[in-house]
């Protein structure tokens, strides 16, 4: 199997996967732990995509940024609700790896 070329992902695209697949497999298969197979698995791709366009510097950043959206998600599902918690997290990652990744 043969990883597409890194400067050809969507990696906003990959962000918005893992986030809210991550969720998904979490919430339907009851098991948490689950989720962060495709979560990981996501930030995996999108960190080297990330440094292959942008560097390590920036690829630090996004991953932060990613890693943040995930855990700032669970307080915020207290006070909004899951979906939109998981789509608002999804939102701000997605539009920072577009911004600074995909767009250039």
């Amino acid at each position: 199997m043969k990883l597409k070329s890194a400067d050809r992902v969507s990696t906003a695209t990959v962000v918005s996967a893992g986030l809210i697949g991550g969720w998904l497999t979490a919430r339907e298969s009851g098991i948490r732990p689950l989720g962060t197979i495709p979560l990981v698995a996501a930030g995996a791709l999108a960190a080297r995509s990330w440094n292959a366009r942008r560097g390590p510097v920036t690829a630090a950043a996004l991953t932060a940024t990613y890693v943040a959206a995930f855990g700032l998600s669970h307080p915020l599902a207290k006070k909004i609700g899951a979906w939109p918690a998981v789509l608002g997290a999804t939102a701000g990652a997605a539009t920072a790896a577009w911004l600074l990744s995909d767009s250039r």
